[in-house]
C-alpha cells in the first residue's frame, strides 16, 4: 500500500519533516516515491507547505495519509478539496 507520511529531517532536537508518498513497508526515513511538501513544527506558526496538485493527484490514486499528514492536509485545504471532487464524482 501507498502512504502519504511524515519523513524527519534536521538535527537532533531541531526536526523538521517532508511530506513523502512511500510505500507502507520501507523504513520511516527510507526510500520513497516522491516529496510533496514540508512541515516546520517549531516554527511559530508551524509551516506547511504542501503542493496540492501532486497531493490529489496521489489521494486520487488511492494513497492513504497517515492520521498527521491527514490532519496537516485538512489544514491547507487539500482534504475538503478532494472530498468534494469525490462526493460530485469529477473525473480529471
Amino acid at each position: 500500500m501507498v502512504k502519504i507520511r511524515l519523513r524527519r529531517m534536521g538535527a537532533k532536537k531541531k526536526p523538521f519533516y517532508r511530506v513523502v508518498v512511500a510505500d507502507s513497508r520501507s523504513p520511516r526515513d527510507g526510500a520513497f516515491i516522491e516529496t510533496i511538501g514540508h512541515y516546520n513544527p517549531l516554527t511559530d506558526p508551524a509551516t506547511i507547505v504542501i503542493d496540492e496538485e501532486k497531493a490529489l493527484k496521489w489521494l486520487r490514486q488511492g494513497a492513504q495519509p497517515t492520521d498527521t499528514v491527514a490532519s496537516l492536509l485538512s489544514r491547507v485545504g487539500v482534504m475538503q478539496r478532494f472530498k468534494g471532487q469525490s462526493e460530485s464524482g469529477e473525473q480529471e
